[in-house]
């Protein structure tokens, strides 16, 4: 692992949270392949047990994706609990600085709402870890589920914390710089209520429960549908200043925000639904789901093609990735490419696999995996080389 520069004071920003978050994030990635690639016909995602079973096996290639993907879930673990621990001392740091309080009083206090978004990452990389590593703990899950649930109301309580006493000065006091609004850096919050919506959909579609899935099932919904209720606001918000006044070149990333955002609410409105069909007997077509993921596909490539050719033209790319300029902002690039892979996985076993359209190791289903692979080799890469390029500095004396 790298070293990382401490004590950043001043020049620290909360967007440095997203570097953990994109760890966090390749930690998905890899259980992606464990998720809808080995068998795990008694429990809804893999296990200890079910991956035993497929290492005990005679299907080698299966085997060697089952190594690499658990290697790749151990080694970005442990670089997400890495810089997730830098960003906790940093932050402490940064919040005794003057500039701390002058970023509480502009547009850019919507940046602390990375915080809880990255730690409900941590929750969900936890829960992977717990899955697959240790024996027999899906045979007690039902009783760990009651704990993501007031995990994630912890984590959902401190964001609607932050949010709320942001909304409440700018309303109060008008202080909103609407000219320097033109970006959808704003958005970060939405993201932030929809990773945790995502979060509690877990428990309402896995557990058996009753009670406790529909715990999860309301509490979900209530974080999806004000994400829902924010991202309308924003992004006409968003538009409108960009319209006029052009995008902010060092922002024109958060054009891609809109994509991770689409995932987490698109596969908490999948889970939903299964909790439905599992406990509350309605009755799921696959078609139905079908119908949604091509729907939010189809978003995130608009603003997939979108953010790439602003961003093109602005020169971000060759400014803040690739040449010398430096911005936190740029770990926001990483969340798109992992959620991009991410619902595209989605796309293929829920909707076209599971409506009979294509079928499972077909050569077709194959192809169809290719690009989702570079994606994620690109993201995986893209990640690192940030992290490198800001984080693995000199060590600052204290």
């Amino acid at each position: 692992m790298f070293k990382l520069r401490r004590h950043l004071g001043d020049s620290y920003s909360p967007l440095y949270f997203l570097s953990a978050l994109g760890a966090g994030g390749a930690v998905v990635t890899f259980f992606m392949y464990l998720m809808f690639m080995t068998p795990h016909k008694a429990t809804p995602i893999p296990t200890w047990e079910s991956l035993q079973a497929v290492l005990q096996g005679d299907n080698i290639m299966l085997q060697i994706l089952t190594v690499i993907a658990l290697l790749g879930i151990v080694v970005f673990t442990l670089l997400h609990m890495r810089l997730l621990a830098w960003n906790v001392r940093e932050y402490r740091y940064f919040s005794r600085t003057a500039s701390y309080q002058k970023l509480r009083q502009s547009n850019a206090e919507v940046q602390l709402m990375a915080i809880p978004l990255t730690f409900a990452m941590t929750i969900n990389v936890g829960f992977i870890l717990g899955a697959l590593f240790v024996p027999g703990l899906w045979a007690v899950v039902e009783y760990l589920f009651p704990l993501a649930l007031i995990a994630f109301g912890v984590t959902g309580w401190f964001a609607a914390r932050i949010f709320i006493g942001f909304m409440s000065r700018v309303l109060v006091t008008g202080h909103f710089d609407c000219s320097r609004n033109n970006n959808l850096s704003q958005m970060l919050a939405i993201f932030a209520f929809g990773m945790v919506g995502v979060g509690f959909s877990a428990a309402a579609a896995m557990s058996h429960n009753p009670l406790t899935s529909g715990i999860g099932f309301v509490l979900s919904l209530m974080f999806i549908s004000t994400a829902g209720l924010l991202a309308a606001t924003k992004l006409v918000l968003g538009f409108r200043s960009m319209l006029e006044h052009g995008i902010d070149r060092e922002s024109s990333v958060s054009l891609w925000i809109i994509i991770p955002i689409i995932t987490v609410s698109g596969i908490a409105l999948y889970r939903l639904s299964m909790a439905m069909h599992h406990n509350f007997g309605m009755h799921i077509e696959p078609i139905q789901s079908l119908g949604l993921l091509t729907v939010l596909i189809s978003i995130q490539l608009l603003f997939a093609v979108l953010g790439y050719a602003v961003m093109k033209r602005l020169g971000y790319f060759d400014a803040y990735v690739f040449g010398k300029e430096k911005s936190a902002g740029s770990f926001a690039l990483i969340c798109p490419g992992v959620a991009g892979y991410v619902l595209g996985f989605f796309f293929i076993h829920i909707g076209l696999v599971g409506t009979g359209l294509l079928e499972k190791n077909s050569l077709a289903y194959f192809f169809l995996l290719v690009p989702l692979v570079v994606l994620q080799i690109q993201t995986l890469w893209g990640m690192l080389h940030l992290n490198n390029k800001l984080l693995k500095q000199p060590l600052i004396a204290a």
